[in-house]
């Protein structure tokens, strides 16, 4: 049997091991040191914030931007349903109250007419958009929306570091953007992640809270709760390494998603959609979507032939942890269900070998000339 052909692997640039091998012999191998601050710069600079921390994990920035925004108990934050788990989580741990917004068909993301109705009936503290396999939302109508309500903008672009809308960074349209390094992600860590503003005082609140918040004396004195959040030195190693080839990356995974998109035209198998006005996606993820609503066949399908592939998020107004909360929708059947019983996700990783996509893409043709019964 062929090599197995992975969902989204790491793809190293080359050089992790200098930036490695130079945190131990120097011997800054804790959660602090020149990597991450050089990391924290050079990320900085290519999106265009005036301040990134580095942190644990996108899971972790979400919750420090969320402490930031100074969301705590009682208060109301909408987030989009079509995302993953961890999108929501960090709004649960401050006690805080989710509300749920459907997606729309064009971005796959937040549906601005289901936050207009949303905002209609309640004032929530901050928003949550999620730019969901690497499409940016719509995001000049959403922090319209945000300002007129006062509400403060957090954007998880976890899935979309490289994707610009409109000229800018996502991740650097809202007050704080928040991205991820974990294994599978457009670059990689293994783990961790970055969170990015220009307001300086939440910068230093963030990297405060992330750091144990230990203030500044030469004994030890918290005078708040703190979380151990930082990124480590060697972590950040690998950071700076990769977002040296981050440019190349995106060029790469976009050409996966074009040679898809060329071969399944006209085809019973449709694309996930493409750039909108504005927006250069880095296409974390290719997704299609099935026509007889089985992506799970196809999945085992696949990987009979040693194909990883993935099914999309299953809507967090669907998970039983979240049964209660408030779900806002436009259309009768939500968007986001409607592309859970569709979608699939390919192979999409910039190492993806010419002859690797192309047995893929033969192999699904085929799977629905048999009429899904391979």
């Amino acid at each position: 049997m062929a090599d197995k052909i992975l969902l989204s692997p790491p793809d190293m640039a080359g050089t992790e091991l200098d930036y490695i091998k130079e945190a131990f012999d120097t011997n800054w191998i804790a959660p602090v040191g020149p990597h991450v601050d050089a990391f924290e710069e050079e990320l900085a600079t290519y999106v265009g914030a005036k301040y990134a921390v580095a942190v644990s994990s996108g899971t972790a920035g979400l919750h420090l931007a969320l402490l930031a925004a100074g969301v705590g108990e009682g208060d109301v934050v909408f987030c989009q349903s079509f995302t993953f788990a961890a999108s929501v989580n960090p709004v649960l741990y401050q006690k805080a109250i989710p509300v749920l917004i459907d997606s729309d068909c064009n971005t796959w993301n937040m549906s601005v007419a289901a936050l207009e109705l949303a905002f209609k009936t309640r004032k929530p503290k901050a928003v949550i958009v999620t730019h969901i396999y690497g499409q940016a939302a719509d995001m000049a109508r959403i922090k319209q929306l945000c300002d007129a309500n006062n509400a403060l903008l957090i954007e998880d672009a976890c899935e979309s570091l490289g994707t610009t809308y409109a000229g800018k960074q996502t991740g650097t349209i809202g007050d704080i953007g928040v991205y991820s390094f974990n294994g599978n992600k457009i670059i990689t860590t293994s783990g961790g992640g970055m969170v990015v503003t220009d307001k300086k005082e939440w910068a230093d609140q963030i990297k405060y809270l992330s750091q144990q918040a230990k203030s500044t004396t030469p004994h030890y004195l918290h005078e708040t709760v703190g979380y151990n959040y930082r990124l480590s030195n060697v972590l950040a190693g690998i950071g700076r390494a990769q977002l040296t080839t981050l440019d190349d990356k995106i060029k790469k995974r976009r050409a996966v998603f074009t040679k898809y998109q060329q071969a399944f035209h006209g085809t019973e198998v449709e694309m996930m959609p493409v750039d909108q006005n504005g927006v250069t996606s880095n296409r974390w993820l290719s997704v299609i979507l099935i026509p007889d609503k089985k992506p799970h066949d196809l999945m085992h399908f696949l990987a009979k032939e040693n194909i990883e592939s993935r099914l999309v998020w299953n809507p967090m107004h669907q998970q039983p942890f979240l049964k209660n909360i408030d779900f806002v929708k436009i259309e009768d059947k939500a968007v986001s269900d409607e592309l859970f019983q569709s979608g699939l996700c390919l192979p999409s990783g910039s190492q993806l070998q010419k002859e690797e996509q192309e047995r893929i893409i033969y192999l699904i043709k085929k799977y629905f000339r048999a009429g899904g019964e391979e």
